[in-house]
């Protein structure tokens, strides 16, 4: 069946929002919990068990962020090319950063040097906490505008520096992704492990839970005096992708001009809230498998929060704003889009599948080893 251009480019720009969230809820996951290593971590059996328990999904959830790639270099071209363009400050250390927890692991299994041995555990620490605060800087620099033009020739001229990147907004919606991670991870803590270690988790989700309301109730507000970004010229689905054949203006609250068009939109950064509130209250009751629904559930409502906000833009321009790209002036071809839309189409399922799979492997490993370091100390005592 033969999609025109712009009903292909609303379903791109769905496909990208659900790889975008399936990064956030299998990546966040292993994120969020290598994240309370320095905090829960503090002796080495439940170092064992924190890591054990996110082994066997730690790599394979990382096949969405190379998806995610994948999807905007063939899709959206543009906006890859600018995003490396722009944002390399932060996407190399995120990277970089990334890959230090194979290594980490592999020392950790197989290193007998003790000195290496007591520092693998903050190698991972910190391969959690930099991509953890990069995403949210990431995400707070587009909805605050990437200082980039793009001339005549489409070449792409970044006109900031790397320290702009780090700007007060930014970093409070760095804030709120760490905390909602570190109370996503702390839930699945709480739902696989048990004894001093989930009591441990079980004040992890109260404390970050409250942080993470905290950070995203003052995100939202700053929001509504934060300059957004509007199409002022007609919009042309179908047209060419050509950034400059627009005019964009930029004013403050224009980032809630989609809510006010369609104010059912609403119930999605308030879900976000109640959900949050809903997780640490469950959590709070020991009612731990609804506790970590409601958490994924508050995952889920924030990343889509971010593409409700932002939406037609995916990489708008705070120094030239009709360079600002959208989905309706840079994706790949008709032809492109129509013959990986079928590729993607069967791939997607399949990884949700592996990622539930792995998801569910990772509980009952750290639960298998909970059993043995059990019977274990039944052994010892005996």
């Amino acid at each position: 069946m033969a999609l025109d251009l712009e009903s292909l480019r609303l379903i791109w720009w769905v496909l990208l929002g659900l790889i975008v969230l399936g990064l956030a809820l299998c990546e966040g996951l292993t994120l969020g919990v290598i994240l309370l290593l320095p905090v829960l971590g503090t002796v080495e059996r439940d170092r064992g068990r924190l890591i054990g328990g996110i082994v066997p999904a730690s790599m394979g959830n990382l096949a969405w962020l190379v998806v995610m790639v994948a999807v905007l270099f063939a899709a959206w071209p543009g906006v890859y090319a600018v995003a490396l363009a722009s944002l390399y400050p932060l996407l190399l250390p995120t990277l970089l950063t990334l890959l230090l927890r194979p290594l980490a692991l592999y020392f950790r299994a197989d290193c007998t040097r003790a000195a290496w041995y007591r520092h693998t555990h903050k190698i991972l620490a910190a391969g959690a906490l930099v991509p953890a605060s990069l995403f949210g800087l990431s995400i707070g620099n587009l909805l605050k505008g990437i200082p980039f033009h793009l001339d005549s020739d489409m070449r792409i001229l970044f006109l900031g520096d790397f320290a702009g990147l780090f700007n007060p907004f930014s970093l409070l919606v760095a804030a709120a992704c760490v905390t909602l991670l570190a109370m996503y991870g702390a839930l699945f803590l709480q739902l696989g492990t048990g004894d001093e270690l989930q009591t441990q988790a079980k004040v992890m989700v109260m404390r970050a839970g409250v942080a993470f309301l905290l950070f995203f109730a003052a995100s939202g507000l700053w929001i509504t005096h934060l300059e957004g970004y509007h199409i002022t010229s007609d919009i042309l689905p179908n047209g060419p992708s050509n950034p400059l054949s627009k005019f964009v203006k930029r004013g403050e609250g224009l980032w809630l001009d989609n809510y006010e068009h369609e104010p059912l939109l609403w119930s999605v950064p308030v879900l976000a809230f109640l959900a949050a509130i809903a997780a640490v209250i469950l959590s709070k009751r020991d009612k731990t498998y609804f506790a970590m629904i409601a958490g994924s559930l508050c995952v889920t409502m924030t990343v889509l929060t971010f593409g409700v906000s932002i939406f037609p833009f995916l990489l708008p321009s705070n120094i030239s704003l009709n360079s600002s790209l959208t989905i309706w002036d840079s994706s790949a071809s008709r032809l492109t889009l129509q013959t990986l839309l079928w590729i993607t189409a069967a791939a997607l399922p399949l990884m949700l599948i592996c990622s539930r799979w792995l998801l569910g492997f990772s509980a009952q490993a750290s639960a298998d080893l909970e059993t043995s370091e059990a019977a274990s100390g039944t052994l010892a005592n005996s």
